[in-house]
């Protein structure tokens, strides 16, 4: 059988960098990675603003689907990691409700519990239950109507940035807590918090250098050599196999692995059949404003050990803020009283941002939402802006992704990653480096690429534990001055 030759990935992301991974731990020595920007992380990149705060972009944390993914995060950062138990939430008028919401009712104020447990027990015993047409129709058929008008629905416009209508339910999986009435019942009776759900219920972090410590660490176990920064591709030219850098350096490739958001990658493709190139003016995401508040002073006792909040309320602009120093103590300058906060906002065409006043917006309505007090000084302000910040489940996704991967695919391009395969719901970051890595596999004849085309596998934990890769994944690399 015919090897794949050169491959050649674009985008150093968790993507990028587990398919480069994986290429060199099989021993195939023809490759060659390229980033745009001067270093590695891709959306999972990190910052130090000029005030020694660090930054994310967004709220990352780092749970997994995989044995073998941890095993290279273990042997990427060793013992520099500090592990936490989730202590997240939803601001409710004031008000911190034990996430997730809807097993917590207990904490609600009683008109707005009896609401909620009403609807909850009528979407139950509704029947026949039809299949939803859409996102709003499964938010009402799961939750009833007192959670969906309280939560679920202001929640997932402000998210999401689009009418509720125009998404599909179909990547829901493990990302909500479904509810169960028995517990539900017994648990207002006890009158406790019920805050253990979900696959992200324990998470670590580095210790320092934010989320994108890691992704610098794993990169430093490829050779150097075969990674080159600054590098952005301005063209893809599908029939002479080539791509061009914004350099003019054309370079020859028999595959491309590219990360790169799947409507710029057919933007800049030349050779690509028109009707592929249609399919991919139909994709639809949001993009996101980050807005990281450095802080000195005090800092309100409900936040205590918290790790992010959930904010439905229209009257704040941000969908979610991370108490990012909660972390990490390393996240903020040395010295007394330092902390930090993390807001995330939401831009679509629903849902317009004006950039330049974003920032004191934010101050404001954390002032108002009761999570920075007066006497506390804002001593750093930093805002970062990625456009693609949410892959969008809209209805009718599968029916124009599948096809522009495959138009892709038998050009010998191959699109994978959180923007690259354009599915969220294996769109975190052990599921786009796993991406990368199980396409690897596919292209060597190794191994098939269970994450893109099963995910209820994945997410169902089937492959925590991994004989297969799990042998090599903590084995020796060759050495990192090696040519391409």
């Amino acid at each position: 059988m015919r090897g794949p030759g050169r491959i050649v990935i674009l985008g150093a992301g968790p993507a990028g960098l587990g398919a480069a991974y994986r290429l060199h731990e099989l021993g195939h020595d023809d490759w060659l990675l390229c980033e745009a920007r001067e270093g590695p992380g891709g959306l999972a990149a990190s910052w130090v603003d000029p005030r020694g705060f660090t930054w994310d972009c967004g709220g990352h944390v780092q749970f997994s689907h995989y044995g073998y993914y941890d095993a290279v995060l273990d042997r990427a950062l060793g013992d520099r990691w500090l592990h936490h138990r989730r202590r997240a939430g939803v601001w409710l008028d004031g008000e911190l409700i034990p996430y997730p919401l809807q097993h917590n009712l207990h904490r609600l104020p009683p008109a707005a519990r009896e609401r909620a447990l009403a609807g909850l027990e009528q979407a139950a015993h509704t029947s026949p239950r039809k299949v939803p047409a859409d996102f709003h129709e499964w938010v009402l058929g799961t939750f009833g109507e007192g959670l969906a008008a309280l939560f679920f629905e202001p929640y997932n416009e402000k998210v999401w940035g689009y009418p509720l209508r125009e998404l599909g339910w179909s990547w829901i999986g493990e990302r909500v807590a479904l509810p169960d009435l028995a517990r539900l019942r017994r648990q207002l009776a006890a009158g406790v918090d019920d805050a253990d759900w979900g696959p992200n219920r324990t998470f670590r972090f580095p210790e320092r250098g934010g989320t994108g410590a890691i992704w610098t660490a794993v990169a430093a176990l490829l050779p150097a050599a075969r990674l080159r920064y600054r590098a952005p591709a301005v063209r893809v030219q599908a029939t002479e196999r080539t791509l061009t850098l914004a350099s003019g350096e054309r370079i020859g490739w028999e595959r491309l692995i590219s990360t790169l958001p799947l409507d710029r990658l057919a933007a800049m493709t030349t050779g690509l059949p028109e009707a592929t190139r249609e399919l991919a003016g139909r994709l639809r995401h949001s993009s996101v404003h980050v807005v990281g508040v450095g802080l000195r002073g005090p800092r309100p006792a409900a936040l205590a050990g918290v790790g992010w909040l959930y904010f439905p309320a229209a009257t704040s602009p941000y969908y979610r803020v991370t108490v990012f120093s909660n972390y990490s103590p390393h996240h903020v300058p040395a010295g007394e009283g330092y902390w930090s906060l993390m807001a995330e906002v939401c831009e679509s065409p629903h849902c317009p941002v004006a950039a330049r006043e974003l920032g004191g917006a934010v101050v404001a309505a954390l002032r108002a939402d009761g999570l920075l007090p007066d006497e506390t000084e804002v001593v750093s302000l930093w805002q970062h802006r990625e456009e693609h910040g949410y892959p969008t489940p809209f209805r009718g996704r599968d029916a124009v992704v599948e096809p522009l991967l495959g138009g892709f695919d038998r050009l010998g391009i191959h699109s994978r990653g959180r923007f690259g395969a354009w599915k969220y719901e294996v769109a975190n970051q052990d599921h786009a480096f796993m991406q990368g890595v199980e396409l690897v596999e596919r292209l060597l004849g190794v191994g098939e690429e269970v994450t893109l085309r099963d995910p209820e596998r994945v997410n169902a934990g089937a492959y925590l534990s991994d004989p297969v890769r799990l042998g090599s994944a903590g084995g020796e690399t060759r050495a990192a001055s090696e040519k391409p």
